[in-house]
């Protein structure tokens, strides 16, 4: 028996060896089978090329003949050549008028270094406040613009207006390519970018507030969000090789510190891509390698920006931070599981969950240990908005009020609807979230899925790119939903998916290979819109505004304080630069408690109350506005004396309230009839039809 098992075991591991070296040859054969790879023939390279050139030639033009339309139409609008230096910068209204009026200081300044440190130690906008106008108003746009301003020698070539004004029309430039690029590189067709482009400035109404409030900080930090989405849409593609990603990688994390410093709610929306990429990351839709390296440019950002914003706090307490934080510790605590077990999937379930209560948890933590001055009155807003507070607060109420804090009007979606914008961008929504699901429970039940996705495969939910854009969108549509001034963060991506979507063969071939859609193609509406409006003489005409600030300028003493309405008040530290006692700037608590009482001067309160009020900010004159004193046609409950009668008690509010009658008229009627006592503590000093000056008496005289 053992003779016999000697040639057995021989015979075993002969045919052992073997087999193995049939696998051995196998594998060779099938090297050798694969095709080695060629160069592309030179007409592929040449066609490759001529539609990069194209495509890039149409990207730049897009964003070109958009900065030139926007400065054509602001000429028209505005007359803004023809117009005195006050006429022009009267069309600056409410915090637009401050933002400039601090680049006119920074330019009038003898040195950059001085002019940065009087914006530091500012006390001669507010009465009675020193502030750090730079961290709190976040006017880095202004010094990058004076710095430009006075560098390239421009101060000899065109006035300050135009170079700053040029400055945010060439960066909307700049924001259209990017959606331009960023559809391109979604759909594969630069005709998707120029679809993108038209349905931008089709629905400009609803895509940007370029045309109402030029300097406002989204219109300067928005373009760079723009580019780093761009970047990121890049660097999240399979198939981009080493150069492209580092390229992408780099363009992403400047215009990410960009974007941070530009703008004070920046931190807000890199929150909410944080989720949309933490999602796509618990799909395992892509890499995790590559998620967490942008989470690296989120961190670095942060600490960077809390450096160079004087030690801003709230950058140590956004949400981002937490939740990055708690990102990173939590693939610390990951363990190696292998994909599709069961073990994996409860893992995934317990990694969601770690994540949130971490967030959470460090919030909490940095609220406790860092000083920091969060914007309070924002939260206690939301309270109120969603029903889970009530309150008589004027504040409050006057942000309710608001049009650009309450729900969309039916008036936004039918501008959308008739444009075409909103049926596609629903169609190709649907069609990405179907396909995104179907992939992700592919994945949850352990099937594995081809690498490289080809266009008959119909499978557009496996790429990464598009489905963070799909994610991201939903986030953003669902707060513009709540708030309709978030609209202009949502309405261009909705633009720029709506287009990808329809230039995208890999779309329709998904799920809709029969279905043929007939409509008005969006880009024959383009150009006869754009010509009617440019064609259109409009006049800006406020001579009320310009005699006041002229009487100001003349008559008034260089050390007066001003009190009135927060909007008018930037005007007049724009066109005049005297102090006032109150700004159009809603994330200051202090600022919000001046702005309250303030406004008292609309109120039924007693002449010697709305004097101890303006005395105590030190104000020396009261403008009152006719158009406020008088308010009429806005909606009900809204008009600003009504929300002052409402927080007074002077009305019934709710049922069970008690109705309380002021003793005292409304004070902007009362003081225009020059009887006692308000003529013993207000002089009337200037009137025309919209405005009525007052100075504040300094001795008081009472008269019987």
């Amino acid at each position: 028996m053992a003779e016999e098992e000697g040639p057995t075991v021989e015979l075993r591991q002969r045919r052992k060896l073997k087999s193995s070296e049939n696998k051995e040859s196998a594998k060779e054969e099938k090297i050798c089978d694969t095709p080695m790879p060629e160069r592309a023939p030179k007409h592929v390279l040449f066609q490759r090329f001529a539609k990069i050139f194209i495509g890039c030639l149409a990207a730049v033009t897009s964003g070109m003949m958009y900065a030139l339309y926007l400065s054509a139409y602001h000429e028209r609008k505005f007359w803004f050549s023809n117009r005195q230096e006050l006429e022009r910068e009267i069309t600056f209204q409410g915090d637009s008028a401050i933002y400039y009026s601090y680049y006119k200081d920074m330019l009038k300044a003898p040195s950059f270094e001085r002019g940065v440190y009087e914006l530091t130690h500012n006390n001669k906008t507010v009465s009675l406040k020193t502030i750090n106008a730079v961290q709190q108003m976040s006017l880095y746009p202004e010094l990058i613009a004076s710095v430009l301003y006075q560098a390239t020698g421009s101060n000899e070539i065109i006035e300050p207006v135009y170079f700053y004004i040029g400055i945010v029309f060439g960066l909307q430039g700049i924001y259209v390519t990017a959606l331009f690029v960023t559809s391109w590189l979604m759909s594969g067709t630069w005709l998707a970018g120029m679809l993108t482009v038209a349905w931008f400035i089709i629905n400009r109404v609803d895509t940007t507030r370029i045309e109402y409030s030029i300097p406002l900080r989204e219109n300067w930090a928005l373009p760079y969000f723009a580019c780093q989405i761009a970047a990121l849409t890049g660097y999240l593609k399979s198939n981009l090789n080493t150069y492209g990603e580092r390229f992408c990688y780099l363009l992403m994390s400047a215009s990410t510190y960009t974007f941070m410093m530009m703008w004070e709610y920046s931190h807000y929306l890199l929150f909410l891509q944080a989720i949309s990429l933490f999602l796509l990351d618990s799909f395992s839709l892509e890499q995790s390698e590559k998620v967490h390296e942008v989470y690296k440019i989120y961190i670095f950002s942060l600490f960077l920006g809390y450096l160079l914003q004087f030690e801003n706090s709230a950058l140590l307490v956004s949400p981002l931070l937490s939740l990055v934080v708690a990102l990173m510790l939590a693939k610390c605590l990951q363990l190696n599981v292998k994909k599709g077990t069961f073990i994996a999937k409860i893992m995934k379930v317990i990694n969601f969950y770690l994540v949130c209560t971490l967030t959470v948890t460090l919030n909490i933590i940095m609220k406790m240990f860092v000083p920091h001055k969060e914007n309070g009155h924002m939260l206690k807003f939301l309270e109120v908005k969603f029903g889970l507070n009530m309150t008589k607060n004027f504040t409050m109420n006057w942000l309710l009020c608001q049009e650009s804090l309450q729900a969309p009007s039916q008036d936004f979606f039918l501008r959308l609807t008739q444009s075409s914008l909103l049926p596609f961008y629903v169609l190709v929504l649907i069609i990405c979230f179907l396909s995104m699901m179907q992939v992700i429970f592919r994945r949850i039940n352990g099937k594995s899925l081809k690498e490289t996705i080809t266009l008959e495969d119909g499978r557009i939910g496996g790429r990464p790119e598009i489905i963070y854009h799909v994610i991201h969108t939903i986030l953003l549509g669902s707060l513009a939903m709540v708030i309709e001034g978030l609209k202009y963060l949502w309405t261009p991506y909705v633009c720029m998916l709506a287009a990808f979507g329809v230039c995208s063969p890999e779309l329709w071939m998904t799920l809709f290979k029969w279905l043929r859609l007939r409509t008005v193609h969006p880009v024959l509406l383009f150009f006869p819109r754009l010509m009617t409006e440019l064609m259109e003489l409009q006049e800006f005409y406020d001579p009320d505004t310009v005699e006041l600030m002229t009487w100001i300028k003349r008559q008034a003493p260089v050390a007066a304080v001003f009190a009135g309405s927060p909007q008018l008040m930037g005007a007049i530290k724009l066109c005049t630069g005297w102090m006032v006692t109150s700004l159009p700037l809603y994330n200051d608590d202090d600022l919000l408690k001046r702005n309250e009482n303030v406004y008292q001067i609309y109120s039924k309160r007693s002449a010697e109350d709305i004097y101890k009020i303006l005395t105590s900010y030190k104000a020396n004159y009261l403008i009152v506005e006719d158009a406020i004193c008088n308010e009429v046609g806005t909606m009900r409950g809204c008009r600003v004396k009504d929300l002052l009668d409402i927080a007074n008690g002077h009305v019934v509010c709710e049922e069970g309230d008690k109705l309380t009658y002021s003793k005292y008229g409304r004070f902007c009627h009362e003081v225009k009839i020059n009887y006692s006592p308000y003529v013993n503590y207000f002089t009337r000093v200037y009137w025309n039809r919209s405005y009525f000056v007052y100075k504040i008496n300094t001795v008081i005289s009472f008269q019987s």
